[in-house]
């Protein structure tokens, strides 16, 4: 695929981290098109999800094709699109880029301490530690030999996260332009 200079962010890292207030913040400032990756789950992980099982690699197979398919689609029309998506594993990563040269994942980075607190902060939602020791343990943090990964370091007010994903994603966009 040719690169244009229309760019997809894929908003990555674990729960709690603010990938969908991020995204939402961003998507609204620069008139962004914007998807939750979990909107395209199919029924059999929604109903897994739902009984408390946990997905395996298989499970997120076709998940993860929907999102690069999407993903597709998106970068086809939108100068900038935002799609929210744990993306743990460099393997899920490899494959939403598959095909999408205009990929990047913006990495939210916090540590356990942070993330577990501002959880527990969260008004009107149940929050079982277990579930973040799990994405902890699953997180294939992205390395250097990744290409268009931006990370964003979450240890401050959520404005400045915000600020510094939009600095980053217009570093990007803007050096298309020149």
């Amino acid at each position: 695929m040719t690169k244009s200079q229309n760019h997809i962010f894929v908003l990555m890292g674990v729960s709690g981290s603010g990938k969908s207030v991020v995204a939402n913040a961003i998507a609204h400032e620069l008139s962004a098109a914007f998807l939750d990756g979990d909107f395209l789950h199919p029924r059999a992980n929604i109903d897994k999800m739902s009984a408390g099982k946990p997905l395996n690699d298989d499970d997120r197979a076709p998940w993860l094709a929907a999102i690069n398919d999407a993903a597709f689609a998106m970068q086809r029309t939108n100068s900038v699109s935002i799609i929210v998506c744990s993306a743990l594993k460099k393997s899920y990563r490899d494959r939403l880029r598959a095909g999408n040269d205009n990929l990047h994942f913006v990495y939210l980075k916090g540590d356990f301490e942070v993330i577990e607190a501002r959880m527990k902060a969260r008004k009107g939602h149940f929050f079982k530690s277990q579930m973040l020791v799990t994405q902890f343990d699953t997180l294939q943090e992205p390395g250097d030999d990744e290409k268009g990964i931006l990370t964003i370091n979450i240890d401050q007010p959520v404005e400045r996260v915000i600020a510094d994903t939009l600095k980053a994603i217009r570093s990007v966009t803007e050096s298309q332009h020149v």
